[in-house]
């Protein structure tokens, strides 16, 4: 197969393929349409861009050991988004000793006013500061960062995080509205207080 043949595969097709033949070359392909988008989203768990990247290493490590549990129900960029959030949560779990003193979650990854929409409540998300947000992130558990992540940052469906979970849209809605209520709650408590966090 040639290079430019193999450079205009689909993600699916070029998975299938290197399930099948453990090509490392193959693999380098797909590495290199989601390097960036991998790094972005270990960035927003890590402490520094030197621990981004050896998350970002181990995510592709796993990625191309689990390949074959990859079963096309959902798109297999739906699939590595969530792969990725995964390893992510479960590392600062691990690592919860480690406290983290620098997140970044920035008004183009959050947008305030999709996680605002739905909520009975007084906050007036569209007025909620970025840094405010950014703070208020990471008050959460890494699980509820995770799914407002995956509904807000990459625009996924209640269906294709359902799909890439591999849990049921119910439970999706209702991890969603948790987490949502628990942003509202940091948030209010936050500008009450009136203080840094």
């Amino acid at each position: 197969m040639t290079q430019d043949a193999v450079h205009s595969l689909t993600d699916e097709a070029l998975v299938e393929a290197i399930v099948k033949t453990n090509d490392t070359l193959l693999f380098e392909v797909l590495y290199d349409r989601y390097e960036s988008m991998v790094y972005n989203k270990c960035y927003g768990f890590a402490n520094g861009i030197d621990e981004a990247k050896d998350l970002t290493q181990d995510v592709f490590l796993r990625v191309f050991v689990k390949l074959a549990s990859f079963k096309g129900k959902s798109k297999f960029s739906t699939w590595l988004y969530a792969f990725t959030y995964n390893h992510c949560v479960n590392y600062v779990t691990r690592n919860t000793a480690k406290k983290f003193e620098k997140k970044s979650v920035s008004s183009e990854i959050v947008d305030i006013e999709n996680i605002g929409e739905d909520i009975d409540s007084t906050v007036e998300f569209e007025s909620m500061r970025v840094e405010q947000l950014k703070k208020v992130m990471e008050l959460i558990s890494p699980d509820e960062k995770m799914i407002l992540l995956l509904k807000y940052q990459d625009n996924l469906s209640i269906k294709d995080i359902s799909d890439a979970l591999d849990i049921g849209e119910s439970a999706v809605k209702m991890r969603l509205k948790r987490a949502k209520e628990k942003l509202v709650q940091k948030y209010s408590n936050y500008t009450k207080d009136g203080k840094s966090i």
